[in-house]
């Protein structure tokens, strides 16, 4: 009975697939240059509002990282109508939710409240925007929280570092080449007049897409986005540098050692093209390939079957200008990592070779077929994807015909791309192991 029922569980998971809703959207830019998005879905009375500003680490000078991040937090602190200290007491006063997320790319900052909010969650995203508050007692406090988090999530945390360590040999020209969270000499050295200029150019509406979800009508909405956000000035063009990698034609060796592991871990890491490519969704089907459950190659080879591994993983982090795909595994018992390094590239040469079967094939599609649905079961999903699309990808109906790009991806195509990106002469291999003297900094 057990069976049958998740075998009906199934059945129905895939129909909903098969019949997953078209998201329906309306924009418009204000004469400001900000771009709002509207989607209305009124199966429950919850609204989400939303701001992502096209500013992310790579867009800081080198010797101020951490800026972009710096203002996730920084933008909380109060305007001059929200007193220091108060945002989060009138979010959580109204029966509200909010928080803010930072990538190399952008900045996102949202709200979730009961529709009948609405008014005051666009008059708070138009505070952050219009009146922010940015003085020395904000920047010192804040300070503190962000070397906080550092602490927390990087410098104490095993394996904290392997993003640091992989991106800074990756890229050599380009901004990626450090973390967003930057440098914390960096933020210390900075003086308040370079966070006020900061805020001046890139936190202006015309560098910006506001995005409302949810239980909304849309006339309404838009009368209260005009007040709100019609009166604010454009802010001068921003201009987006290009910065152009070097091919990588030879293999790049680096070490890495973390105080904080007992464990070595092998990272193999490629340069792959930007999120807009098709070959970036190409990688997006292989890393599921190699290490999507415990049924995908690398695990059920390296760790099931061989046992050379203790844990086995691949993924494609793909960004705006370029991506980075990673591989990695801690090894087990006496394996070493070249030994690792030795199983990983059969079945990267695999795939290289051989076209996966047809039975695989259909399961890969199946599996993005259902994440694309899963994406869209929020409205906190819809209104941040359609942000995404808009802001990042420059097509917002990505939305609702992304999905049609992987639908379109070939066996062939996954062999070829795999040709085209993953080779021993185009990675870094990182040996990221636990530090000789556990006390050091």
């Amino acid at each position: 009975m057990k069976k049958s029922l998740m075998a009906l569980s199934s059945i129905l998971m895939l129909g909903g697939v098969a019949s997953a809703q078209k998201v329906s959207f309306e924009e418009y830019t204000l004469e400001n240059g900000l771009h709002v998005i509207l989607h209305q879905d009124k199966s429950a009375p919850v609204v989400i509002t939303s701001v992502m500003y096209h500013v992310g680490a790579k867009d800081e000078n080198p010797e101020r990282t951490g800026f972009a991040h710096f203002f996730e937090h920084l933008l909380f602190e109060g305007t001059e109508n929200i007193k220091r200290g108060e945002w989060f007491k009138i979010v959580s006063g109204n029966g509200g939710t909010n928080n803010a997320n930072t990538s190399d790319d952008r900045t996102y900052y949202f709200e979730v409240f009961p529709s009948n909010n609405l008014e005051l969650g666009l008059w708070m995203e138009s505070e952050r925007l219009l009146h922010p508050v940015i003085n020395q007692i904000g920047v010192d406090t804040q300070n503190e929280v962000v070397k906080e988090e550092k602490r927390l999530r990087v410098d104490n945390s095993p394996y904290g570092n392997i993003f640091t360590a992989v991106k800074e040999n990756l890229f050599k020209k380009h901004p990626y080449r450090w973390a967003p969270i930057g440098s914390m000499a960096h933020l210390d050295a900075a003086t308040l007049e370079e966070f006020q200029a900061f805020n001046k150019k890139f936190y202006v509406p015309n560098n910006a897409v506001l995005v409302v979800a949810g239980d909304i009508d849309p006339a309404q909405t838009i009368k209260w986005v005009n007040k709100y956000f019609g009166s604010i000035k454009r802010g001068a063009d921003v201009k987006k540098e290009v910065f152009v990698e070097d091919p990588i034609t030879t293999q790049i060796n680096a070490t890495f050692e973390d105080p904080n592991i007992q464990l070595p871990m092998l990272v193999q890491a490629y340069r792959t093209p930007s999120m807009k490519t098709r070959d970036a969704k190409v990688l997006d089907m292989i890393s599921s390939i190699l290490s999507d459950g415990k049924s995908s190659r690398l695990y059920k080879k390296m760790v099931d079957e061989k046992k050379v591994a203790l844990q086995v993983g691949a993924f494609n982090n793909s960004q705006e200008d370029y991506g980075m795909y990673l591989i990695y595994g801690i090894p087990m018992g006496e394996t070493t990592t070249a030994d690792l390094v030795k199983n990983i590239d059969e079945e990267i040469k695999a795939i290289q070779t051989d076209l996966i079967s047809e039975r695989d094939f259909q399961k890969l599609q199946n599996k993005f077929e259902n994440q694309y649905v899963n994406s869209n079961t929020s409205i906190e999903g819809i209104a941040e994807n359609l942000a995404t699309y808009y802001l990042l990808y420059g097509d917002v109906n990505l939305i609702n015909t992304e999905i049609d790009i992987y639908r379109s991806i070939t066996r062939e195509e996954i062999r070829t791309v795999a040709n085209k990106y993953l080779n021993q002469n185009q990675r870094l291999i990182l040996d990221y192991v636990p530090a000789k003297d556990k006390a050091q900094k």
